[in-house]
């Protein structure tokens, strides 16, 4: 696959490559975009372009926007992918089924974690001063039970293991001020207000147990024979596997077992210190194939997103897709430039195939990775890897 940047040669961008094909007669695609004609189809692509027009009416021209390419219509638009060949000529093309609609604020991606942060500290924070300010026993147990319930989301349906070391300390050291008002009220009567307290510790248990219960979720269509792992020599932490509330593959049949694999670095947590996508723990890291196969697809050159932002194109970005014979293994997001096989190669377990990247519908560079077999996800195992494969699972090989 060609070098799929921006902006083509001979003068046309893509958005003006795009805005030419969208607005000319079919029977002139055969030139201006013969391999998205032959690969799509002649009938099916007709089809495509009248439903982008059904919703963006009569186009007027293509922008490149923030989120991708926008196709701009005289009643709405539509996020769009294009690239082009040195002669300015369509060789990939994506749009988007759905309206777009331009976000009226967005928050810069350096800012969002520090406002994630600042939000846990100001509950947290909430929570010290209701357990010291509790009149008495009963209120403290029960202001305990929702602050208990409140690190049971935080450490298991967040991702406190990736965050930087002391940040992630700090907010658990919000507990000690919390057991430590437990003296003061000691000294105070129990109180009358014992169905809160139980109450909050039925939600408490609840909470918990649904955490143990989707950590340990499996979806019983599990694998031939398991998988290597394909990363090595490191420090590895799940952000997305496991059930509902810990995966978001979970809405997609085929993905359903989807892992999401960061990379962790001592105090920095995924990320060191610096910007761009190799302050990265993970980008860069070497990507082995998992099991022995044949290549059925294998794409590289599409560029890194900007971390915290995604423009619209190639949901897998560069990726390796191997056939076992048994199930199909699919790993995504890899670097641009670093995939090291092609369609239709045979590879051995453990041989290189690439590495580790931000292409794709990625925020941050990460190797996404299922298997699934005639379209349904499977369960993953390894055979140098043990136990349950959730968020927050660090792994360590």
């Amino acid at each position: 696959m060609q070098d799929l940047n921006r902006h083509g040669a001979a003068g046309i961008s893509p958005a003006d490559a795009l805005h030419r094909f969208l607005t000319s007669d079919p029977s002139t695609w055969d030139h201006l975009a013969p391999r998205v004609v032959r690969g799509v189809g002649q009938e099916r692509l007709e089809g495509v372009v009248a439903a982008t027009r059904e919703l963006t009416g009569d186009i007027t021209d293509v922008v490149d926007g923030p989120d991708g390419l926008v196709v701009r219509g005289t009643t709405g638009q539509v996020l769009a992918w294009a690239t082009t060949d040195d002669d300015g000529v369509l060789i990939g093309l994506l749009i988007d089924g759905d309206p777009y609609k331009t976000p009226a604020f967005r928050v810069p991606p350096r800012v969002q974690p520090v406002l994630s942060t600042m939000v846990w500290t100001v509950l947290i924070a909430w929570g010290v001063a209701e357990c010291w300010t509790a009149g008495t026993g009963s209120s403290w147990l029960t202001d305990l039970f929702g602050a208990a319930t409140g690190y049971a989301l935080f450490e298991g349906y967040g991702e406190p293991g990736s965050m930087r070391r002391w940040v992630r300390r700090s907010l658990e050291a919000g507990a000690l001020p919390m057991l430590a008002a437990g003296y003061r009220v000691a000294h105070l009567p129990f109180g009358h207000s014992l169905p809160s307290t139980v109450l909050a510790a039925a939600v408490c248990a609840g909470v918990v147990w649904t955490l143990i219960r989707q950590r340990r979720y499996r979806w019983g269509t599990p694998l031939s024979a398991p998988l290597n792992f394909p990363l090595r020599g490191g420090t590895w932490y799940v952000g997305q596997g496991g059930g509902k509330g810990l995966n978001h593959h979970v809405a997609l049949a085929e993905q359903r077992g989807a892992l999401d694999i960061l990379a962790l670095d001592g105090p920095h947590g995924r990320k060191r210190p610096g910007g761009g996508v190799e302050s990265y723990v993970i980008y860069g890291a070497r990507l082995y194939a998992p099991c022995d196969g044949i290549v059925v697809s294998a794409a590289d050159g599409l560029p890194d997103q900007e971390p915290g932002r995604i423009r619209f194109g190639p949901l897998y970005g560069n990726h390796v897709f191997i056939d076992s014979g048994r199930e199909l293994v699919k790993m995504a997001h890899l670097r641009p430039g670093s995939v090291a096989v092609s369609t239709g190669q045979t590879v051995r377990a453990g041989q290189l195939i690439g590495e580790v990247g931000n292409s794709g519908n990625t925020t941050e560079p990460h190797l996404h990775l299922h298997a699934e077999r005639d379209g349904v996800g499977l369960d993953l195992a390894f055979t140098d890897v043990g136990g349950y494969f959730h968020r927050g699972r660090v792994i360590r090989n």
